[in-house]
């Protein structure tokens, strides 16, 4: 990766862009397929992964574990092993990381330790580690850093939890119930569950393996005892990540496609179809993949974006353009995200001329000139995607740390600006 300055220009857009992109992996496909490979009765390949920061500190996790993850291809061969050996695991700026892994460190008959970056220690984790101390695993700490100490099984049973913080709380406790003695029934209590695609994509991806999975109930799932077994999965394009691309088809009055965008996908990222209608784009399926084709006319929404939260930031930066006002809501619990996302997107908006009011749960956006400056991304990717779409509409905005986006795009930057240059 080319070394950037700091903040960095992000390229101004002069002409209507027409492109066609191959987007990396999907992080939430390839790092709960990483997890149920190490808890499978078998090796298995997890093909077309995402090779991001990530993905890379789930496989290191998993490895420290007594896991072998083979990530030295495109297509990741893990084998599974003995979980016998104190390990110490870095979370990095990885939710996945730090909320899926110690319910299978649970299962270990060793003492594995968890820490992460500095801004980690403020995300909640609290929730899940009540949950599996009432499923019988002994922990030290309620937050970053504590430790998991095994005994080499985990009782299991019901568990009640408030997942209104955040949906990987349920598909934490989820993915590893099988290999529990007596299995696991989370049960949620509290306000909505936020981003509900994520627990069906969880849910999906277990029964691929073999695994029974009741959800008739609201609230409510169960996850039977019983083997995992080995499968090899082929990873999706990452749909999320596709948000700034597809954006820019809408802000240059162009057209972007993105390769093999699938028909049917419980990715949050798939909600880009109806939202970038709505706002007055052409989105069609063509032969390579999803088309979204730029009126030149951006028009303002008002949505619901609780289950497709990681959404926000793009869509607020298209809403910022726009040529009407908008409403986003239902996002309160995107504060709990790399960072408070709502504060951030009104406070860097706002910063460049946006007209902006921040809500308890969401956002009002109003038509107001905007003009550059340096956009801050809190070490948040999707911040640094928010950045990069008002900057292809308004000349001189610099993107502070748009390195960040490594945490699921490497070299996303080097990526944009070939699209992006005249």
């Amino acid at each position: 990766m080319t070394s950037l300055p700091d903040p960095w220009p992000a390229p101004r857009v002069l002409h209507p862009v027409d492109a066609v992109v191959a987007l990396p992996g999907s992080k939430s496909l390839t790092n709960r397929a990483l997890i149920l490979a190490a808890v499978a009765d078998g090796p298995s390949v997890v093909r077309r992964a995402l090779r991001s920061r990530d993905t890379s500190l789930m496989a290191a996790a998993l490895t420290s574990l007594g896991t072998s993850v083979d990530t030295s291809g495109d297509d990741w061969v893990v084998t599974p092993g003995a979980f016998d050996r104190d390990a110490e695991v870095d979370c990095g700026l990885a939710g996945t990381v730090m909320r899926f892994v110690p319910p299978v460190a649970g299962l270990s008959t060793s003492v594995v330790s968890f820490d992460g970056d500095a801004h980690m220690r403020q995300r909640p984790i609290g929730q899940v580690l009540s949950a599996l101390r009432d499923l019988g695993v002994s922990i030290r700490g309620d937050a970053l850093p504590f430790s998991v100490h095994g005994s080499g099984s985990v009782r299991g049973g019901v568990v009640t939890v408030d997942a209104s913080g955040s949906s990987q709380f349920v598909s934490a406790l989820l993915l590893a119930g099988a290999r529990y003695d007596e299995g696991v029934d989370v049960r949620h209590v509290g306000r909505p569950v936020p981003s509900l695609p994520h627990i069906d994509m969880t849910i999906a991806m277990l029964r691929e393996h073999g695994v029974e999975v009741d959800d008739a109930d609201a609230d409510r799932w169960s996850v039977a005892p019983g083997p995992v077994k080995a499968v090899d999965h082929v990873i999706e394009p990452d749909l999320s990540n596709a948000a700034p691309f597809l954006a820019l088809a809408a802000v240059s009055g162009g057209s972007v496609t993105v390769r093999d965008w699938p028909r049917a996908t419980d990715q949050a990222g798939d909600a880009l179809r109806g939202i970038l209608t709505e706002m007055g784009c052409e989105v069609r399926f063509v032969d390579e993949g999803l088309r979204v084709t730029g009126s030149g006319v951006l028009h303002g929404i008002d949505v619901d974006l609780h289950d497709v939260g990681e959404l926000t930031p793009a869509v607020a930066a298209l809403c910022a353009l726009a040529g009407s006002p908008s409403h986003l809501r239902g996002i309160g619990h995107i504060r709990g995200h790399e960072t408070d996302r709502l504060a951030a997107l009104a406070t860097e908006l706002g910063a460049l001329g946006a007209d902006v009011t921040e809500h308890d749960d969401g956002l009002s956006l109003r038509p107001a000139a905007l003009h550059g400056g340096v956009f801050h991304t809190y070490a948040d990717h999707r911040m640094a995607h928010a950045g990069v779409i008002v900057a292809a509409a308004v000349d001189g905005v610099l993107v502070e740390d748009v390195a960040t986006t490594a945490k699921t795009f490497p070299d996303f930057a080097g990526f944009w600006s070939g699209l992006v240059a005249p």
